[in-house]
């Protein structure tokens, strides 16, 4: 396919904001129009699932995913991050398991987590504290930190696809066994599944991220398919092929030197994506920001999260939100609650906006955030 007509810096801004914040719809909705939602336990001041999913869905209110969960046909899932995506989706990335699922053990460890699956298909649903319980399988080291080797294990057989979450408690995963109808189901042992089945199957997940994220340039495109391949190890050489052909799939188009990548049929230039006047207070993880190139490219400045950055070190704050007025990131905002107040404290990349319209926005956000929170006292200002 030959490129098309090259959109503007602006217009692909405009687009990637307006497909992304599309008009509040239902929870089920608005998770199958984005295709995933990605997770992160941290609250400040809510998880980001919460936080992406409040910018999206009508009236939602903080932990109504959890809430809600059991009886929504969705699943939490490593995809190319931890997050929520619709069930059918499953079905694109598994079954990792159980042919391969024992590939990345050692056989002490694969012993462990057959013993383990065998007690969560007995016990029924279980909570970490329920193996940490019966086994005694100490702790371990990984990525830098001690973790319980039990729930490691867990968290091992929920990736290969023998366990689910059925629901949280308090934010703790609660798992329950899946049957399967074959012990040779899984990649590994699967004869019956050709090489176009596997590429489709990996066309179809490769599409899946680039109708969350687009427009995509060409690097962050890139980016994104190495995170696919951890996802879906299996599929790694059809994602890879799919990649390649990145231009006859999808549309593209030059501008300012870098080439964007965006689902076919949809024009950035059209008229339809208008951008309304609000202000949004966005989690690092929502969809618009996510990608850090783009964000810069688009928005002329570099954003950190600095979470994890010591405290003398950061220039943003521990969980800096970009701050979105309209087509302009012109700052973030760090929230916390204290005492059953929303506090907030502002920065800006160059002055904070002066005149009545930046201070009604920004009140009719932390507005609608108090009322996501569900809090009743009076929000505070923090000034730097």
């Amino acid at each position: 396919m030959s490129p098309l007509k090259a959109p503007s810096l602006r217009q692909l801004r405009r687009y990637a904001i307006a497909r992304s914040l599309f008009k509040a719809t239902s929870l089920p909705r608005a998770i199958a129009r984005l295709g995933f939602v990605q997770a992160d336990p941290m609250r400040a001041p809510a998880r980001a699932q919460d936080l992406i999913l409040a910018q999206r869905v009508k009236d939602y209110r903080a932990g109504e995913l959890e809430r809600r969960y059991p009886r929504l046909p969705i699943e939490e899932a490593f995809f190319i991050n931890y997050g929520f995506l619709p069930r059918e989706t499953l079905a694109l990335l598994h079954p990792r398991g159980p042919a391969c699922a024992w590939r990345a053990w050692d056989a002490k460890t694969q012993a462990r987590a057959q013993e383990m699956l065998a007690f969560v298909h007995q016990h029924g649903p279980t909570r970490p504290k329920d193996v940490q319980a019966h086994f005694d399988h100490g702790r371990i080291k990984r990525w830098g930190a001690d973790l319980n080797a039990s729930t490691h294990l867990l968290e091992g057989l929920h990736y290969r696809g023998l366990l689910r979450v059925a629901r949280r408690e308090s934010g703790t995963r609660v798992y329950q066994a899946i049957e399967h109808t074959s012990p040779d189901d899984g990649p590994a042992g699967n004869p019956t599944e050709n090489n176009d089945a596997r590429l489709a199957r990996a066309g179809q997940l490769l599409d899946m991220v680039v109708h969350l994220y687009a427009p995509l340039p060409a690097v962050s495109l890139g980016y994104l398919c190495r995170l696919l391949r951890d996802g879906v190890p299996h599929l790694a050489a059809e994602v890879r092929q799919v990649q390649e052909h990145a231009k006859s799939r999808y549309a593209h188009a030059e501008v300012d030197g870098l080439v964007w990548f965006w689902p076919q049929g949809e024009k950035p230039a059209a008229a339809r994506y208008q951008v309304d006047d609000r202000l949004r207070f966005l989690t690092p993880f929502d969809p618009v920001v996510w990608d850090r190139r783009r964000f810069q490219l688009f928005w002329g400045w570099e954003y950190k999260m600095e979470s994890y950055v010591p405290a003398h070190k950061r220039r943003m704050g521990h969980y800096a939100m970009p701050m979105l007025w309209g087509e302009q990131i012109l700052g973030w905002a760090n929230l916390k609650v204290v005492d059953g107040r929303l506090q907030h404290e502002l920065g800006f990349v160059g002055s904070r906006p002066r005149g009545s319209a930046f201070q009604i926005a920004l009140d009719e956000a932390l507005k609608q955030m108090q009322e996501f929170l569900e809090l009743s006292r009076p929000v505070s200002e923090r000034r730097q």
